[in-house]
Order: structure tokens, then sequence, then C-alpha cells
């Protein structure tokens, strides 16, 4: 198989560009990416819809990947409970290696074709689940097997990459082909490719929570409430909500721990 993400870079002798140059071409390559996410969109789509579905009745959605790929899954998925004050085992990121391979790599993880199973069984992974395997490549064995023992069980399949015709995306049964093109540093998928599967990633657990419920009209109303900065926006939120004054938001949001059970009560 012959992969665009390791195809030579469309520029040439980087080392002989100014500093201004560098950032104006890393910059023309970066705008071609949210385009090409656009394209898949018909594919992202009915993802999202068997994911809300299989979670509305108790499923939990996670990610498998290796490398970069691994940590914007696990990165998405630890967003998740804060943002949208979900329990952390409704969206569960794993990558090759553990958590120790978030910030060093463990070598040769990713090409154990067992591991991922292993890791997943740890979780019980179940029919009531949906897996997602992340790998710009689409050939990362850690996440080839890990979607491939997944649907050997009735476990239901997507995948997130940017090659055409890529093994991981045989496996899936949503596949998510983003093909970005080359990286402006050869095979640097940490570049473009990276930037789609984050962007993907981001529809795809913001549009499953906001089917959720998590979301009334355009507002965090579940978000924990962790620092100053949150706990003032969810003030500002009843404020406008209750037409209440600062003060009175303030500790009504305290008393009862979000901008959701602050309404609620307010309602009864």
């Amino acid at each position: 198989m012959q992969k665009v993400t390791e195809s030579p870079s469309n520029h040439r002798h980087l080392e002989k560009m100014s500093t201004a140059e560098l950032l104006t071409n890393i910059n023309k390559e970066d705008q071609t990416v949210a385009i090409t996410v656009a394209k898949t969109i018909p594919q992202i789509t009915p993802l999202i819809e068997i994911i809300a579905e299989k979670m509305a009745a108790g499923g939990r959605l996670f990610y498998i990947g290796a490398g970069t790929s691994g940590r914007l899954g696990i990165v998405d998925a630890s967003e998740c409970p804060p943002t949208y004050g979900v329990p952390h085992d409704w969206v569960i990121g794993l990558m090759a290696g553990g958590d120790q391979a978030i910030r060093k790599a463990v070598e040769f993880a990713e090409d154990d074709t067992g591991l991922a199973w292993r890791d997943l069984s740890e979780y019980l992974v179940s029919e009531q689940d949906v897996v997602i395997g992340i790998a710009a490549s689409g050939t990362t064995p850690y996440v080839v097997h890990g979607l491939k023992d997944c649907r050997a069980k009735g476990i239901i399949t997507g995948c997130i990459t940017c090659n055409p015709g890529s093994p991981v995306a045989e496996q899936a049964d949503y596949p998510i082909e983003a093909v970005v093109g080359p990286e402006f540093v050869t095979g640097s998928t940490r570049m473009k490719a990276g930037t789609a599967q984050k962007l993907i990633l981001n529809m795809i657990s913001t549009s499953v929570m906001i089917k959720l419920g998590r979301v009334i009209d355009n507002k965090m109303v579940d978000m924990q409430l962790s620092n100053n900065k949150l706990v003032d926006r969810g003030t500002k939120m009843l404020m406008k909500a209750l037409d209440l004054d600062y003060e009175e938001a303030n500790q009504r949001l305290l008393k009862y721990g979000s901008v959701r059970k602050a309404m609620e009560m307010t309602e009864e």
C-alpha cells in the first residue's frame, strides 16, 4: 500500500527558509485541512448516530491509538468529564504502551497485535460499546488488530485515518478517511494528519454529548466547576437564564454545584 502520509513534502530545502517563510508555508498547508475534513462529514455522521444510540442505552465510547494518534484520543476522552460533567468511564482513551507512553514512547508497543484487545478487556468492553481506532497511517498493528478483535466479538468499530484504502479502514464498520496529503516535514503526521484527527474527534465527542442532552441552547450546563473562570462563567449563565444579579446567581450555583441543577431547582 502506498501511503499518502509518507509522500514527499511539497516544499524543499526547509533549512534554507527564513522563519517567516517557514510559518507561511506551514500555515498554507494547514489551511487545507479543514476543507479535507469537511469532505468526511458524510462518513462521520452515521458513526455519531450509532455512538449516541449506544451511549444512550448505557454503552461507552473507546478510542485506541498509538503515538500522536493515541495521545489525541486520550486528550479528547479526558476533556469530556470536565466539559460535560459525565463520568470518566463514558469516553475512554487507550494507547499502545499505556499511560507512560503519553509522555515517552514505549518501544514496539504499537507492533503488539494482541495488546489492544488486552487493554480493552480490562474495561470489559462489550457489544454495548463502540471502539474507534485512530491511525494516521492506517496500518498501525495495535489499532488494526484491536478493531479486528472487536469486530469478531460483535463490537461496532470506527476509525480515523489519513490514507485511503488502509487496513484499519477494512476493519472499521464506520471508516473516516481524511486524506490531507503530504506533510510539510515529510512523514511528520503530528502536523496536518494530527490536526485533521483532532478536528474530527472534536466533532464526534461534541456532537455526541449534545445529542445526549449535555448542552442546553449553546451552554455547557453540566461543566465541572473546577476553577474560578468556570465558576464565573456558570454564574453569568444563571444571571441571564434566571434574571439574577451576580451575587445571587453565584450563591445559587455554588449551592447546587452545576448550572443545570441550579436551573432545575428554580423550576421546581
